[in-house]
């Protein structure tokens, strides 16, 4: 138990060094290429790997939802990962990968497990302007004796869970005509989602509360933006907060991860007073401390979007 708990937190710690694990897998030959590519998730979202149990199907249940499984007593829905991603086994569905998203347990059916390796997050870089595809949202380039530098397709779990189980999309926005949100007319909020599906629901979650948000797809891309910003406001001789609202970060990001993008700002004298918000499917005690050691103003698991509101509404009135 003392190891197993030595490494849980040896794997938590990466996350304050802009590193990561992530679990490599393949599905598969692909339909139109022919040929087995790998995939990865970060181990922090895995809960354990098991070989292929019984499956229960339930009525109306269909493609790619394979049925439920019943794990240490606990069913969950089991999703046929190939079949999202358009491959075929050529063994078979072999195992289990358990994973915990967003406040949701569900199990993804995959051919093979390879390994699980360290990086960097500056290893990792977004797919959307080339490789990947609606369910792919980042390419991680993997180095070392034994990777050959292969890349790894980093699945948008987010987006999956999204299409498939509508139990994860979290509430609908209410009406925010209640609430006061403290930004100065004009002010922006800078939010950095490497996933598209969360991009969406968070753009208009705050344009519901009437914060206009500029988006960015890494940390990296936000962490620019950002000085951009902070030395416009410095040239006109305004306060920062005039031109930025807030920052909304996921943690989990291509470049640049949530929790170095937090520890860049709050280390910075011109930027440390900017109100920062980690919106993650990283839950757990491990991340909420590491978001607390960071000195993040706010924690929203997603996709809560009414719970982000007033988190906002308490971080902005907290500040203000």
């Amino acid at each position: 138990m003392d190891n197993f708990q030595k490494e849980i937190d040896e794997r938590a710690n990466l996350a304050l060094s802009n590193k990561f694990e992530l679990l490599l897998f393949r599905l598969g030959s692909d339909r139109v290429k022919g040929k087995s590519e790998l995939f990865g998730i970060n181990v922090f979202k895995l809960r354990e790997i098991v070989p292929m149990p019984q499956i229960t199907k339930a009525a109306g249940m269909h493609s790619p939802l394979l049925g439920m499984a019943s794990i240490r007593g606990q069913f969950i829905p089991v999703i046929d990962l190939p079949a999202v991603t358009g491959c075929k086994p050529e063994t078979g569905l072999n195992l289990l990968l358990v994973t915990e998203y967003a406040r949701s347990t569900q199990a993804f059916a995959v051919e093979s497990v390879e390994n699980i390796v360290r990086l960097d997050w500056n290893q990792v870089h977004t797919a959307e302007a080339g490789l990947g595809g609606h369910n792919i949202t980042s390419i991680a380039r993997l180095e070392g004796e034994h990777q050959d530098n292969q890349l790894a397709m980093v699945l948008d779990v987010e987006q999956i869970l999204y299409d498939i189980i509508p139990s994860v999309r979290g509430s609908e926005p209410e009406a925010q005509s209640q609430r006061h949100f403290r930004v100065h007319p004009g002010a922006v909020a800078i939010v950095a989602e490497d996933s598209r599906v969360a991009r969406q629901l968070l753009e208009q979650g705050l344009k519901s509360m009437g914060i206009p948000a500029i988006m960015h797809n890494t940390g990296l891309e936000a962490w620019h933006k950002i000085r951009q910003i902070s030395q416009e406001a410095a040239a006109a001789g305004v306060p920062l907060h005039h031109k930025i609202a807030l920052v909304l970060t996921d943690l989990e990001m291509p470049e640049m991860d949530g929790f170095t993008l937090t520890r860049n700002i709050k280390r910075d004298p011109q930027l440390r007073q900017l109100p920062v918000v980690i919106h993650s499917s990283l839950s757990g005690s491990a991340n909420e401390d590491h978001v607390r050691k960071v000195g993040a103003d706010g924690y929203v698991a997603k996709f809560e979007i009414n719970e982000l509101s007033s988190v906002i509404q308490q971080v902005l009135d907290r500040v203000g």
